[in-house]
């Protein structure tokens, strides 16, 4: 299959693209810079030049593929809501071009829509009245679902790790670092889910080819780890104490990640493993954590990947 990739330079779209070249796939990558360009390229992809807010890029990308898997995002973590606007105006637009093709379309959504609460496949989340705001990028999938595209929403926990992370877990070691504390919220007992970056990775290759229209998938293969045992392996990987910091403190200490890991945030993929068959055998956060790559770097990322 000829599949066009948008953020294919990223942390989890460049996994993709290897397990869809690995697998026998042609890919098509979106990138914006030149060295990106010139990593796929030497990854064994073709490059397809533009960003999220060239809506005529995106739709020659998806017009001219067999299918499509999204990936990019702005991860301007000072405007959540705007970020969101921009996807959902990629949603649409690559759909537009598969409508009545049959063709998939896979893009990224989150799990931390029902905090408290495990999240399920089967639960569609609130646009109207959560903090996640990529559900109204889910519920232009699931009418797009109905329009002739093969669309399906794969769900991402808020711990997709590895070497190479640039999201959560790495900013929360920086602000150890930084702050010479690794700390956890309250008591620690909120929990996060997680997955390894190349367990995500296949998931997506398996919902391209077989999953139904309209369907949900969640890529977590730890329900939740509590947040008080990520902070424990972030003080003894950087040779800090461990120390809690009250619910008052938390947005001090951690900032505009501070309301974020104070969430109770599991997940189930029980659904998933089993319409597709999916089984993680990747390591899990804390080993990944425990294998040092993570304290190499005093630099945590952010925007488009």
């Amino acid at each position: 299959m000829r599949v066009f990739v948008t953020g294919a330079s990223g942390f989890v779209g460049s996994a993709v693209v290897r397990e869809l070249l690995g697998a026998g796939h042609e890919v098509v990558g979106m990138v914006r810079s030149d060295e990106a360009a010139a990593l796929l390229k030497e990854a064994g992809a073709e490059v397809h030049r533009g960003d999220l807010d060239d809506l005529d890029s995106l739709r020659a990308g998806a017009a001219a593929s067999e299918g499509v898997i999204h990936t990019a995002y702005v991860h301007d973590f000072r405007d959540f809501a705007e970020a969101a606007r921009t996807d959902l105006r990629a949603v649409e637009t690559l759909g537009e071009a598969l409508v009545d093709s049959g063709r998939p379309l896979l893009i990224c959504s989150g799990t931390a829509f029902s905090p408290g609460v495990v999240a399920t496949e089967d639960n569609p989340g609130d646009p109207e009245g959560s903090h996640m705001y990529r559900l109204a990028s889910e519920a232009a999938v699931m009418r797009l679902a109905e329009r002739g595209v093969r669309a399906s929403v794969v769900r991402l926990p808020p711990s997709v790790h590895g070497e190479g992370d640039h999201g959560f877990v790495p900013r929360l070691v920086d602000i150890a670092r930084a702050k010479g504390v690794a700390a956890y919220p309250g008591d620690g007992a909120n929990r996060w889910a997680a997955a390894h970056r190349h367990d995500v990775a296949r998931l997506f290759r398996l919902a391209l080819e077989s999953a139904p229209a309209g369907t949900r998938l969640h890529a977590v293969a730890e329900e939740g780890i509590p947040a008080r045992e990520i902070a424990e392996v972030i003080g003894r990987g950087l040779g800090v104490p461990v120390a809690s910091v009250s619910d008052a403190e938390t947005n001090d200490h951690f900032g505009w990640l501070g309301r974020f890991f104070s969430l109770d945030l599991p997940a189930s993929s029980a659904v998933t493993r089993e319409r597709l068959g999916w089984q993680p055998v990747g390591v899990g956060l804390l080993s990944d954590l425990g294998a040092g790559h993570y304290f190499g770097s005093a630099e945590g990322g952010t925007g488009v990947s």
